[in-house]
């Protein structure tokens, strides 16, 4: 299977030649032109590595990769920069990034480092929650097939539709599956806030996903009482 890549970029003209320059070497690009269609697209596909611009219109290249870290770790990340400061490469760092490379630069050098970056992140063992992705978006869940493209549970003939703060919610919680994911990391993956009035509204769709996962006596969300939540699936 190619190596599928998102690229956030808002320069229409760069994103076109970096995306078309990738597919000529083999790999499978989407591209958004925004911190927060970046986030959904990153929600809703499987990617293998993300390439994000640091200046982005809606959410920036820092607050994506933020909130993108919450919900996957491991995933790597490049960010694509015209500031070269020390700071911002800290920042970047700090933020979860892999590499960080300043721009104007050769599309060479960035393939270059993708192929670095991939052949370190491909260690034996890595790929274990792969086998739970069944195609783009589609994972599964216990009993049930959880289509995050389409914003579905599934589970034999029974189909939940599911909005899109349940669907990221869901996300978050199975990218964090069998471990304790405390409350704020939740709040600002999904919410982009840790307030006491949202976290209030959390409690609710957190009810709604246990009534929707009902079917299946494996899988349980747990509450951690004054820490966070835990999505438990028993193998």
């Amino acid at each position: 299977m190619k190596v599928k890549i998102l690229l956030v970029e808002d320069d229409l003209n760069l994103g076109d030649v970096l995306r078309d320059y990738l597919e000529l070497q083999e790999y499978e690009v989407e591209r958004a032109l925004d911190g927060a269609e970046g986030l959904k697209r990153f929600i809703t596909q499987a990617f293998d590595l993300l390439i994000l611009d640091v200046m982005l219109p809606r959410k920036d290249g820092f607050t994506l990769a933020k909130e993108i870290r919450v919900m996957n770790p491991q995933v790597p990340i490049i960010f694509l920069t015209a500031r070269g400061q020390m700071e911002d490469r800290i920042t970047g760092f700090k933020a979860g990034c892999d590499d960080y490379i300043s721009k104007p630069f050769s599309s060479e050098e960035l393939e270059l480092r993708i192929s670095a970056i991939l052949r370190r992140s491909r260690q034996p063992g890595d790929t274990a929650k792969q086998d739970e992705l069944l195609s783009d978006g589609v994972f599964a869940l216990g009993k049930y097939t959880f289509d995050l493209t389409n914003h579905q549970l599934r589970i034999a003939d029974k189909r939940i539709s599911l909005t899109t703060k349940e669907v990221e919610l869901l996300r978050v919680l199975y990218s964090h599956k069998n471990q304790l994911i405390t409350r704020e990391k939740t709040l600002k993956a999904v919410w982009g806030s840790d307030n006491y009035f949202i976290g209030r509204s959390m409690d609710v769709f957190i009810t709604k996903l246990r009534k929707y996962l009902k079917d299946d006596p494996d899988i349980s969300i747990v509450n951690v009482h004054g820490t966070g939540f835990r999505l438990e699936v028993k193998e």
